[in-house]
């Protein structure tokens, strides 16, 4: 039997939940019209607030370049509230079903209803988009939230709670900060949804925690995400791509490359070609406003460790210092390191990287590349640099992931259009635009019957009628 956290502000997290189900319950989901001023108004207040979010996210940070937090913490965010406030009226509409001809005239539709209320759990790598993002779904949808944002963002979370203060009444949306205690806490609340973005590991435990009140839930969490260079595809034009999406807020990312597959005899051009890439995006790394910090100094150790057990096990090392710049000191950066000659067995191999280090593996067929993918927990993310339409179909066809990207990186995750969401251990359920206003909604069947219809032909006593009846129903 899971035990329940025993916390002193359980009682005061309970106390936040009951408030927004009586909510609820008195009152239903958010009319459309506070859907529409809510959508707009959070919209707005990100936008004049932006400056706010960027200095704050690098003090929490250390260091994180002000222009990274707009263009993937801010500007995902409006994109996303800006299109649900555009769509939701007709994501709302009654859908017509059509009824079997025994049971015509009556008729069939599907109503999507809010759920009540929703807890969202979000990380420390990007603490305003994958706060924010999901709430954009629930809120379309018409629910009340709770959110409960990363310990280690903490300056941001006060922020984040401000904003949200200003656009919303308690009994609608609210910001709980605390740590990692307060957290799971958060988790065994009777949620009518729950959405955790975070780690694989820590989703294993959160769905324990729904599970024993029948939470559902909505994980997103990673996995080593492969990219994948086909034998078509322009070498240097693929590590450019990879080194923009492996390097992006130092490699900080859920959905970054993990490890790339490039074909056998073809690693040292790769990483000659993502050198230079990667000079010409970052010429200095420690004196460069462009080149975000590790978040904290245990992961920034970690990093450190996947990096010696590589030395330890015979991996050839490719560190990436443009202007040979000293990283011993405490600014908690590193400078982008190419791993290759790496074994399986290696740290950098079993676990999800989450920062600027790189393994470069070889493959001798695409059926080879696709079996080393297969080999692996299916990923968040999948990358594909192939201009051959069989090859790209080739590989769809032959692994699963989350998403893909073909030729490029990290951007279907700002398709709000598409949905985002894992597979397996990468996570299970997807938001993002209408995907996110479903996982959000009940969708409720209702079958009206018609004031005159056949349904006496169905009723006991039965006999010869219903046997031919069936006899037609059956043929």
């Amino acid at each position: 039997m899971h035990e329940t956290i025993s916390h002193p502000e359980r009682e005061r997290l309970q106390a936040h939940l009951s408030l927004q189900r009586r909510a609820f319950l008195q009152e239903g989901g958010l009319t459309a019209q506070r859907r529409d001023e809510a959508l707009g108004g959070l919209a707005d207040a990100l936008v004049r607030r932006a400056e706010d979010f960027a200095r704050t996210i690098a003090e929490d940070f250390g260091h994180r370049s002000s222009h990274e937090t707009k263009l993937a913490d801010i500007y995902p965010v409006v994109a996303a509230l800006r299109h649900a406030r555009k769509h939701f009226r007709r994501w709302m509409r009654p859908r017509r079903r059509p009824i079997q001809m025994m049971f015509r005239p009556g008729t069939g539709r599907i109503l999507h209803q809010p759920l009540g209320v929703v807890g969202i759990v979000s990380p420390w790598n990007y603490p305003v988009q994958l706060a924010l993002s999901p709430l954009a779904g629930a809120i379309a949808a018409g629910n009340r939230a709770m959110l409960k944002p990363s310990e280690l963002t903490p300056r941001t979370s006060v922020l984040l709670a401000q904003v949200i203060g200003d656009v919303f009444d308690p009994s609608e949306v609210l910001v709980v900060q605390g740590g990692v205690d307060v957290a799971q806490a958060f988790v065994q609340l009777d949620f009518d949804h729950l959405l955790f973005t975070g780690s694989t590991p820590v989703g294993r435990q959160v769905m324990r925690s729904a599970a024993e009140s029948l939470v559902p839930v909505t994980l997103e969490l990673g996995g080593k995400s492969p990219a994948l260079v086909a034998p078509d595809f322009p070498l240097d034009k693929a590590a450019e791509r990879t080194a923009v999406g492996k390097l992006f807020n130092a490699g900080q990312t859920c959905i970054a490359p993990d490890y790339v597959l490039v074909p056998r005899g073809r690693e040292a051009a790769f990483v000659a070609a993502f050198r230079k890439a990667a000079a010409e995006l970052y010429p200095r790394l420690a004196a460069n406003a462009d080149y975000t910090a590790i978040i904290n100094r245990r992961h920034y150790d970690r990093l450190r460790e996947l990096i010696a057990d590589a030395v330890k096990r015979g991996a050839v090392i490719h560190e990436i210092n443009p202007a040979g710049e000293d990283f011993n000191g405490d600014g908690r950066r590193i400078a982008p390191v190419l791993l290759t000659d790496l074994p399986d067995d290696a740290l950098a191999m079993q676990e999800e990287i989450f920062g600027p280090v790189l393994p470069v593996l070889a493959y001798d067929s695409l059926e080879d590349a696709c079996r080393l993918i297969n080999e692996r927990p299916r990923p968040l993310a999948l990358y594909i640099f192939s201009h051959d339409r069989e090859s790209v179909d080739c590989v769809l066809e032959r692994t699963l992931s989350g998403g893909v990207c073909i030729n490029d990186t990290l951007l279907h995750c700002v398709q709000e259009e598409l949905p985002f969401g894992g597979v397996g251990p990468s996570g299970m359920g997807a938001y993002h635009g209408e995907a996110g206003f479903r996982t959000f909604s009940h969708a409720r069947s209702v079958f009206h019957q018609a004031r005159f219809n056949g349904a006496g032909m169905t009723k006991p006593p039965y006999g010869g009628r219903m046997n031919r009846l069936l006899s037609l129903l059956l043929r």
